[in-house]
């Protein structure tokens, strides 16, 4: 069972509502009941997970609800006193009435709740005692009586709730305990048990922050990681953390510390081991993988138990779980492996790093790791092992564990200059994948203070831009900066060289931003100067990202040689960058797999998202890309990386343009136009324009469309280093011709076929032939044109463009005359855009239809309704009862998607309410 945000009042401290626990709480009252069920329900999960909680924030609705609530709780020091919970649970009961029982119950009750003298009393009659006593007064208001802990409750009591839980039945009392762990006494006589789980991750993130108002978007997502959605470990690991730390201004511990709270919590379930036990543990701990083998063979080399019969004592307690199809071993919860880790002395941990090493000696990375780990003084062999083991993790997108393996290095370096390199680059790692400028700024103020090569000042060159990038600085001054650490220094100028490379993709992403010849020309030369060394994939993102139009063709035979190879590719950055590079040859349908393969991870998250957003707009998927863009300004917004949440923007504003939204279109091209004007992000500027574009072709202001379209690509040219060119052939062409000005639309019609684009991909065909026959002066030859258009192989995977053309195509034919076909193109034209929602394109095929004397049918008419698949599976679940977040978790998407698919399904049914869903469903099944 999953949780849902709570709403909650989080204000300053810890939230005083229950956080991500709304349809835990709504389950459990389920479970229990009416106030007149005699209900009974055990909640039960892992130390910290919030069943004390629970309780307590059950037992206020229940209290709201004019029930009486009698709590009690398990105690170790009360758990070998006879009846001691009872007595906590009954003895409001028993001093407002004493005479409510009579007779033996009341003598056997009076004994074991310890108001008299006598022999003790028969359990059995103890136990009618008790239902007795609470059945009447249940009578006059009900009860839920709530028992947290029972797994402590003394075994006397234990008897009794269980005897009183199964008999509650037609009674007005219910009965609501927890426990940690399994069942046990008592618990069997509870029919309900409700597994508490640990928190979501949005709740995770809401709990942490709201806990600790002060922690940055890092550290919360640091915490949340840690905490794996345990409510306790979420308010209370930040507390460890200093006030530099929770902001993100000074490094944390590669494994947060624990409070004494956690330590109470999950450092007694490992106290209390046999200490073999906790030897063998500790190994598993810092080995890291659980590889039995890997473990047994370290407790051999340390006499801890070879034959790993010690770990029971571990599994019976449920701290740790042993996967016996994987051979590896688990521990429950990350807390009790800090736990375990934290009771160790430093030798004691040294001495089990060596001894890892030696095992692992086949594992280069894992064996590095504890290698540093044991050293106590500086080893440059070690140092140079880590260096490697960081590049390599890189390489497989772990960047945290590179930052780690780093700075490590740097510590254990004996040579002022190899320690400021590394600290250099670790600074870098961590501005470029996970964008924690600030902390990337402390790391460069250590590497200056012991020193740095040229490589180091690449590096720090390359943090600076990243802090231009997000901050106020404009693009001509990060490209000087970081031009001049490259050109000036005297690091190797070849592809072996990682400072170079990465320095030269960022270098390209400043070209890219600009948009400028200017900007582009050092980047020119310099992979001249490199020649064959140049690195294959940066030659093709320059090629295809630069100035696609006269520089991608040449370059497609290697972009093909290099998506091939991306099932076996495993580093996230060239997988990114490999789909960059695919985007001008619209080749993104060839990299999705891998794309979705790349770890959400800061900022390498957020590069790929561009590329997810711009594979769901071309396809049709523009729910998706809304979402998409949602998701990655809400990490743009954590991260501060304000100049990547322009194209997420850029997004959200071609859907709206697409779909009628023109206000909405229109005000983030404005925006984006000011900023990237000041900024001298010409790239940036002319996305605005595009946008601006679609607004007034799906407004029919086709003046207006030539101006804006002219103002990214004159006509009768293809501008240079203006990707966006490409998308406005078909725009420039027939806003041209729609506005008397058949020359221009000639002389771009030219520009594009000397270009070759056709020969990138597919659409780009379609788009050129459909050009040449928008711009065709004969009606035949317009049509063949159209026709061959229509025709090239794979198109359907772009439904927008398709139906765009489509549309065109239809208008010709009706202009020919061509009555007939002209029906059959704009029908297909209006069922794509009505599926798309793309209502201004609806409209003008409609109306173009309607001119041919073809009666047409609103989609929202009765006759007429069209859902999407995803709108009909949406649209019955809300009719069988279920609410949006219910409908959200049930098909993985967010509650705000399914309000917008059904804020569209509502109008095409015709209705305003859920409570005529299911008519209306109904009636469109029967036609």
């Amino acid at each position: 069972m999953q949780s849902s945000v709570y709403t909650a009042d989080v204000g300053a401290g810890i939230p005083q509502g229950l956080v991500g626990r709304a349809g835990d709480v709504e389950r459990i009252e389920g479970l229990l009941g009416s106030v007149d069920s005699g209900g009974a329900v055990l909640l039960t999960g892992e130390p910290g997970v919030g069943r004390t909680a629970l309780l307590g924030h059950l037992a206020l609705r229940a209290t709201a609800a004019g029930a009486r609530v009698l709590r009690a709780a398990g105690t170790e020091s009360e758990s070998g006193v006879e009846y001691a919970a009872l007595n906590q649970l009954l003895f409001p009961l028993w001093e407002e009435d004493p005479q409510a029982v009579d007779g033996a119950h009341s003598a056997a009750l009076r004994v074991a709740l310890g108001f008299g003298e006598g022999a003790p009393p028969e359990r059995f009659l103890v136990s009618n005692a008790a239902l007795v006593l609470l059945r009447r007064a249940a009578a006059a208001t009900p009860i839920l009586l709530v028992v947290d802990d029972l797994q402590a409750v003394d075994p006397a009591s234990a008897a009794v709730l269980g005897f009183v839980a199964r008999r509650l039945a037609g009674s007005r009392a219910r009965f609501l305990a927890a426990r940690r762990g399994h069942r046990g006494r008592a618990e069997t006589a509870v029919r309900a048990e409700y597994e508490v789980l640990p928190l979501d991750e949005g709740a995770s993130r809401l709990l942490a922050s709201a806990s600790h108002p002060d922690l940055a978007a890092p550290v919360v997502e640091c915490v949340a990681a840690a905490a794996r959605g345990n409510p306790l470990a979420l308010v209370e690991l930040p507390a460890a953390l200093t006030g530099p730390q929770r902001a993100g201004l000074e490094r944390r511990p590669a494994a947060l510390p624990l409070t004494r709270r956690l330590r109470e919590v999950f450092g007694s379930c490992v106290a209390g081991l046999p200490e073999a036990t906790r030897r063998l543990l500790l190994v598993s701990a810092l080995e890291g993988t659980g590889d039995l083998a890997v473990l047994q063979c370290a407790a051999q080399r340390l006499g801890a138990g070879a034959d790993l019969t010690e770990l029971e004592a571990a599994e019976r307690d449920g701290l740790v779980r042993i996967e016996e199809f994987e051979h590896r071993l688990s521990f429950r919860h990350p807390l009790y492996r800090a736990a375990v880790v934290e009771a160790s002395t430093s030798a004691e941990r040294r001495r089990v790093h060596r001894e890892l090493a030696e095992v692992l000696h086949d594992r280069p990375d894992q064996r590095a790791w504890h290698l540093g780990e044991a050293c106590v003084e500086q080893d440059e062999d070690v140092a140079a092992l880590l260096e490697g083991t960081a590049h390599r993790v890189l390489r497989r997108g772990d960047a945290t564990a590179a930052i780690r393996a780093l700075t490590k290095a740097a510590h254990l370096s004996p040579g002022a200059a190899d320690r400021g390199r590394r600290l250099a680059a670790a600074a870098y790692i961590r501005a470029d994948a996970s964008g924690e400028l600030t902390m990337a700024s402390r790391l460069l103020d250590d590497a200056r203070r012991f020193g740095s090569d040229d490589r180091a000042s690449l590096y720090s060159a390359a943090v600076a831009v990243h802090r231009l990038l997000d901050g106020e600085g404009d693009i001509d001054t990060a490209h000087q900066i970081l031009l001049g650490a490259i050109e000036n220094g005297d690091h190797p100028y070849g592809a072996c060289d990682p400072a170079l490379e990465e320095a030269l993709y960022l270098l390209l992403l400043l070209c890219c931003l600009g948009g400028r010849a200017e900007l582009w020309e050092p980047l020119h030369k310099i992979l001249e100067r490199l020649g064959p060394d140049a690195p294959r994939l940066l030659a093709v993102n320059v090629a295809t990202q630069g100035d696609p139009a006269r520089t991608a063709l040449p370059a497609m035979g290697d972009l093909e040689e290099l998506i091939a190879g991306l099932p076996q590719e495993t580093a996230p950055s060239r997988i990114t960058r490999i789909g960059t590079a695919g985007i001008a040859a619209d080749r993104l349908t060839g990299v999705r797999d891998a794309v979705s393969r790349v770890p959400s991870q800061g900022r390498r998250q957020i590069v790929t998202l561009p590329l997810l957003c711009t594979d769901a707009f071309l396809s049709g998927r523009w729910d998706d890309t809304t979402e998409l863009a949602d998701e990655g300004l809400r990490l743009c917004k954590e991260h501060a990386f304000e100049a990547v949440s322009w194209y997420f923007l850029y997004y959200k504003a071609v859907v709206a343009a697409a779909r009628g939204e023109a206000g909405v279109a229109e005000e983030t091209a404005d925006a984006m136009g000011v900023w990237g004007t000041s900024r001298g992000a010409h790239h940036l500027v002319t996305l605005a324009e595009h946008i601006r574009v679609l607004v007034a072709q799906a407004e029919g202001d086709f003046e207006r469309a030539y101006r804006h379209a002219a103002a990214i690509s004159p006509p009768g040219e293809l501008a240079p280093y203006t990707p966006v060119a490409l998308l406005v052939v078909g725009d420039v062409v027939e806003a041209a011709v729609r506005t008397q000005r058949p020359a221009e639309a000639a002389a771009h019609v030219a520009a594009a076929r000397h270009a070759g684009i056709d020969a990138l991909s597919p659409r780009r065909a379609m788009h050129v032939d459909a050009s040449r026959a928008m711009a065709a002066e004969a009606d035949e030859e317009a049509i063949g044109l159209f026709e061959r258009a229509l025709a090239h192989p794979g198109v359907q995977q772009w439904p927008f463009d398709l139906a765009r053309v489509t549309l065109a195509y239809g208008e010709r034919l009706r202009k020919a005359r061509s009555t007939t076909d002209a029906r059959a193109s704009l029908s297909a034209a209006l069922a794509t855009f009505e599926q798309l929602g793309a209502r201004p394109w609806a409209d003008r095929a409609r109306r173009t239809l309607q001119a041919t004397g073809w009666m047409v049918k609103r989609a929202d008419g009765p006759e007429s309704v069209s859902l999407t698949p995803q709108e009909l599976e949406i649209a019955h679940l809300a009719a069988s009862g279920l609410t949006n977040k219910q409908i959200a978790e049930r098909l993985y998407l967010s509650p705000r998607t399914v309000g917008g698919h059904l804020g569209r399904v509502f109008p095409k049914l015709r209705i305003t309410s859920r409570a005529a869903l299911r008519d209306a469903l109904t009636g469109l099944a029967r036609r």
